[in-house]
């Protein structure tokens, strides 16, 4: 693994780990929150684990996945929260118990609409985790009843969000215009811009500026870079791109950042209600980067660097994704997601930055992203986690609980 702080593989178990004092410089208050727990007790980092396991195992698409982990993460932190605010008791562990158990109850529910097929050994998974003294099963059942509720509202908005509508739009053709690989056009995440957000007041919001237009002297050397290292690439940058080529059949992208949440979480030994917190906004972030993003390439529909220029060669595990290349998606997930992290976790800023860094310079060794669609992805991750975490701060987002707005007169 090239970064130490980030687990073996993302799908590996879960180690526990000694819990820390909390950690400073949160992106929201945490005074709500419960004595902070040993990761073993906590419910999410395992069906957020079960969850890249069932995305791998169907292999999804990373677009789709992206959606798929922001509906449990959000779906999970409201129903915490929720249960929170109805028992404040901490005694003899039941508080922890009803977290567990609205942890599990909204997870199972959106975990089943997501992969229907897997429905009964999810609910197993459930009615193991309720086996508890009589006592703590009471808890957890009722947080469960919390959790199942939160899950349905959260599979309702799925359901209506958008996500499932055909493209319809017109993939223009001409010079320096993207290529499609299929035949009859397609576009992979096609949908995207018009896709419901979770934060952004519309997919354009932080639109970046146009990319070098072709045949410019701008454009051809960012052209030539490529083709050098095509023509160079060492057996390192092969493997750089390969590590982070997180195609269908793995965790994906936004799989493989979660996961770096999850080490957070067990390193500082967050709380049931703080690791949903950093979840849900995680999630939610890289949800609303990657519609962003999809805008973007759909105004510019920039062509591919191997489409420019047929010498180049791309890295075969990479291979060539059917979208158009400005901005890199993996730029605008990994930016996004380094900047809710390092929210939560500053100390780790640096080592942060340095991924998203050999993420973005992996698909130009790849053979598949300009120099400055690398630049224009960071750019526009960073504006819209800046976003997100500024509305998450307020007290006022979508992961505030509809009785919290009413309560303080929000809504």
């Amino acid at each position: 693994m090239r970064f130490h702080w980030v687990a073996a593989a993302v799908v590996a178990p879960i180690l526990a780990c000694q819990p820390d004092a909390n950690p400073a410089g949160l992106t929201a208050p945490l005074s709500a929150s419960r004595t902070p727990a040993a990761a073993n007790e906590l419910a999410s980092p395992g069906w957020q684990l079960t969850e890249t396991s069932l995305v791998a195992q169907a292999n999804l698409a990373p677009v789709v996945a992206t959606r798929s982990y922001s509906l449990l993460g959000v779906a999970q932190y409201l129903a915490v929260q929720r249960a929170e605010d109805g028992d404040r008791d901490d005694r003899d562990g039941r508080s922890r118990s009803s977290d567990r158990g609205a942890v599990a109850g909204a997870s199972v529910v959106v975990l089943s609409y997501l992969f229907p097929l897997k429905t009964q050994t999810l609910e197993d998974m459930v009615t193991a985790q309720r086996d508890a003294p009589p006592e703590l099963q009471r808890e957890f059942t009722r947080g469960e009843a919390i959790g199942r509720a939160v899950g349905a509202a959260i599979v309702a908005r799925g359901q209506a969000d958008g996500f499932s509508n055909p493209f319809t739009g017109v993939i223009p053709v001409g010079p320096g215009l993207w290529i499609s690989n299929t035949t009859p056009a397609t576009i992979a995440g096609g949908s995207l811009p018009g896709v419901r957000p979770w934060f952004l007041t519309s997919a354009r919001q932080f639109r970046p500026g146009a990319p070098s237009a072709f045949g410019s002297a701008a454009f051809l050397a960012a052209l030539a870079e490529i083709r050098h290292l095509s023509d160079t690439r060492t057996p390192e940058q092969i493997q750089i791109a390969t590590y982070w080529a997180l195609n269908a059949g793995t965790a994906t992208p936004a799989g493989f950042w979660l996961q770096v949440a999850t080490d957070g979480i067990n390193e500082h030994g967050l709380s049931e209600r703080q690791a949903t917190h950093l979840y849900a906004l995680l999630g939610a972030t890289m949800f609303d980067a990657q519609i962003g993003c999809w805008d973007a390439k759909e105004t510019y529909w920039l062509i591919r660097p191997w489409q420019a220029d047929g010498a180049i060669t791309t890295v075969a595990a990479v291979g060539k994704p059917n979208h158009p290349s400005y901005p890199s998606g993996h730029s605008c997930l990994s930016s996004s997601a380094a900047s809710v992290l390092s929210g939560f976790f500053p100390e780790k800023r640096k080592q942060l930055d340095a991924m998203v860094t050999e993420a973005g310079l992996s698909r130009m060794y790849g053979g598949i992203h300009y120099r400055f669609d690398i630049e224009g992805g960071q750019q526009l991750g960073r504006s819209v986690a800046r976003f997100t975490m500024r509305a998450d701060r307020s007290g006022r987002s979508v992961l505030t609980p509809d009785d919290q707005h009413k309560r303080h007169g929000r809504r």
